[in-house]
């Protein structure tokens, strides 16, 4: 995984949403091997429980930008102290299904253990790029929604975990441009908005 060329890239900015959020991709080697670390959201929790995220949440009016809003976040979900994270870069915004504009960075962090939140957090996961990579643990769909068109959902499963929905659109871009992945030419299915979803 080469983050140098995160530095390089020129991002999308997205406009028109009614609130903007930040997350934190976080990338750190451990045993020798490149992982991306995720967050498994409490299943108590109002928006999207259970599923799989990178630390980050809304912009709050105290945050001077979005990075120190995904920054403030990754502190305050899993305990990575700021001055640990070295940014080197963003992706591009995307707008969610839910009306925010959320803005992804990218930092190399420690290989060390996180502490959860419980209150948001149930459990911090690393999961190995050469997983995330291999097409047998990856799957798509393009599926149509109202009001926003038809969206590509991409589904990365590895062991027990999925990553999906926002958090996995923005991770197939993250690895488009670090690895020599690329996300398959066609999906592997079109379903209407109402198809159940394969996690």
């Amino acid at each position: 995984m080469d983050l140098s060329r995160v530095s390089a890239y020129t991002p999308e900015p997205v406009g028109g949403a009614g609130q903007q959020a930040a997350v934190l991709a976080p990338v750190l080697v451990r045993d020798g091997e490149t992982h991306v670390l995720f967050t498994k959201r409490a299943d108590h929790l109002g928006e999207h429980p259970g599923q799989m995220s990178f630390p980050g949440g809304s912009r709050e009016p105290e945050d001077g930008t979005l990075q120190t809003t995904a920054l403030r976040e990754a502190d305050e979900e899993i305990g990575l102290r700021s001055k640990e994270a070295a940014v080197f870069g963003r992706l591009d915004d995307i707008l969610t299904v839910t009306d925010y504009s959320v803005r992804p960075f990218v930092a190399a962090v420690p290989n060390r253990a996180y502490d959860p939140d419980e209150r948001e957090v149930a459990e911090v996961v690393p999961l190995a790029v050469s997983d995330l990579v291999d097409l047998d643990n990856y799957e798509s769909e393009r599926r149509e929604f109202s009001g926003y068109g038809c969206r590509r959902i991409h589904y990365f499963h590895v062991g027990d975990y999925t990553v999906w929905g926002a958090t996995g659109l923005m991770l197939a871009q993250l690895l488009e441009l670090t690895t020599d992945w690329t996300v398959p030419e066609e999906p592997d299915r079109v379903v209407d908005s109402d198809a159940e979803l394969p996690v």
